[in-house]
């Protein structure tokens, strides 16, 4: 029994996939939309990143449904002051299985010499064994590498077992819809003619799903990625850093969007006084340094916690909304640009003749910006977010490692990669904080770019097929 809870960042994520998914329905139903889309869908690059992208948000989903887990089994109606969510329920020995400090990845001792007592009572300077990690050994030294190789394979069978019931699911689909027998529903995926955006997603899923049934598998015996400082395993932190990479990447743009549409069109349509002060807002915006704009917020933020203790009463509720308030920041300093170029793109377009042509009708004013000016300027927005994406991920690891980023009790790879500058000075180095973090973050950042990159060819006008 559970109790589901809701946290500002959970609702504002939610509403923004809906709007995402009510503008991809809307898209479809248009075919200059269609068009551009199937570009996207016939590049490799572009549909390999999506499917990277879409893993990454089903593990940012699953982190981002809160509950109270009930205090016991008889207690009925009592629950925990700890909100937990799907993600750690379902990592929950990963979570749970805390060592004394660090230890390697897939280590069976500690990363540090201890005084340890052997089983005839004397004492030895050496590294001791994981509480955790290899526990299952009776002799690590001579068994280790042959039980991780067979749980690996172990976990990659059954991966594979997971992504070819998967590539069944969608040949039956492919089959249904093209009217021809089950069993003709593979053939249907290798003969489709011209660049099918199912094999490559399919084969990046397949991919995905060996190398996620080995990590977990592992993880049952294992710290894939070692763990920290604290005991705490490193893929977990890993994981959990997703949705807050996904949340500073999109909740930033329910700041951006609006403030850069209605400022950017309103001062390249209605020119004159209106673009003048426009022109000042963002000019005089660009001149402060955004690094100092964004610490003088979070120490304002820091001192309005204080003073209002009462309404923060956990600390998962303070790290809640310090992630909201830092992307409420960045997505005041980050519109210009994007105001800027729908400026520029708006005083063009409204010399155009057909504008011309409704403004001497006497079409309302509101009406020729909705209906012919912001589709017109739609796709530079659809680039904009996705070339901006990654630039914020990377922004908030940039900002946590300067201390002015997310809470410190929030999971995040700037948080991270911050706690692993004194890990490097160690001698011997500690080495896979740092490293797990560069890999996961690097995952994201290469597929937005790469997914964008394919965006923006594809509806960029100007561009010559």
């Amino acid at each position: 029994m559970a109790k589901l809870t809701l946290f500002w960042t959970d609702g504002l994520f939610f509403g923004l996939l809906l709007a995402m998914v009510l503008g991809l329905w809307r898209m479809s139903r248009r075919e200059h939309f269609r068009r551009p889309w199937r570009s996207v869908s016939g590049s490799r690059s572009a549909v390999i990143s999506a499917t990277v992208l879409t893993v990454y948000l089903l593990i940012g989903i699953l982190d981002s449904v809160h509950f109270y887990p009930a205090a016991d089994r008889s207690g009925a109606g009592q629950f925990k002051t700890e909100a937990l969510s799907l993600l750690d329920w379902w990592a929950s020995p990963l979570r749970s299985r805390v060592e004394k400090t660090y230890s390697a990845p897939l280590a069976v001792r500690g990363y540090a010499r201890e005084t340890v007592t052997g089983a005839d009572g004397t004492q030895r300077w050496s590294f001791p064994r994981l509480q955790y990690g290899g526990a299952h050994l009776q002799d690590p030294e001579r068994d280790w590498l042959g039980d991780v190789v067979a749980t690996g394979l172990l976990g990659m069978a059954k991966g594979g077992l997971l992504g070819i019931g998967l590539v069944a699911l969608v040949a039956l689909l492919r089959a249904r819809r093209r009217r021809v027998p089950w069993r003709d529903g593979l053939a249907v995926l290798r003969d489709e003619p011209g660049p099918s955006a199912w094999r490559w997603a399919l084969a990046t899923l397949l991919a995905i799903a060996l190398l996620g049934g080995a990590s977990a598998e592992l993880s049952l015996k294992y710290h894939v990625f070692g763990t920290d400082k604290v005991g705490e395993d490193v893929l977990f932190q890993c994981l959990k850093s997703i949705r807050t990479g996904l949340l500073i990447g999109t909740l930033t743009t329910f700041v951006t969007l609006p403030l850069a549409l209605l400022l950017g069109i309103a001062a390249g349509y209605y020119r004159g006084w209106v673009d003048d002060v426009i022109q000042y807002l963002y000019t005089t915006l660009n001149s402060i340094p955004g690094v100092l704009l964004i610490a003088a917020s979070m120490l304002l933020m820091q001192a309005y916690i204080a003073r209002h203790e009462s309404e923060f009463a956990s600390l998962a509720l303070r790290a809640d909304f310090r992630l909201l308030f830092l992307c409420l920041i960045l997505g005041l300093t980050s519109w210009t640009g994007l105001c800027r170029l729908l400026r520029a793109e708006t005083l063009k377009l409204r010399e155009m003749e057909y504008i011309q042509a409704a403004r001497a009708l006497g079409v309302w004013q509101g009406t020729i910006l909705l209906r012919h000016i912001v589709p017109n300027v739609f796709h530079l927005v659809l680039i904009s977010v996705t070339l901006d994406f990654s630039s914020l991920v990377l922004a908030e690891a940039v900002l946590s490692y300067i201390n002015i980023g997310v809470d410190p009790a929030t999971e995040s790879w700037g948080n991270m990669i911050n706690g692993a500058r004194l890990e490097m000075a160690r001698d011997p180095v500690v080495w896979w904080s740092l490293s797990a973090a560069f890999v996961f973050m690097f995952g994201l950042v290469l597929a937005a770019n790469l997914f964008a990159d394919a965006v923006r060819d594809a509806f960029d006008p100007r561009r010559v097929e």
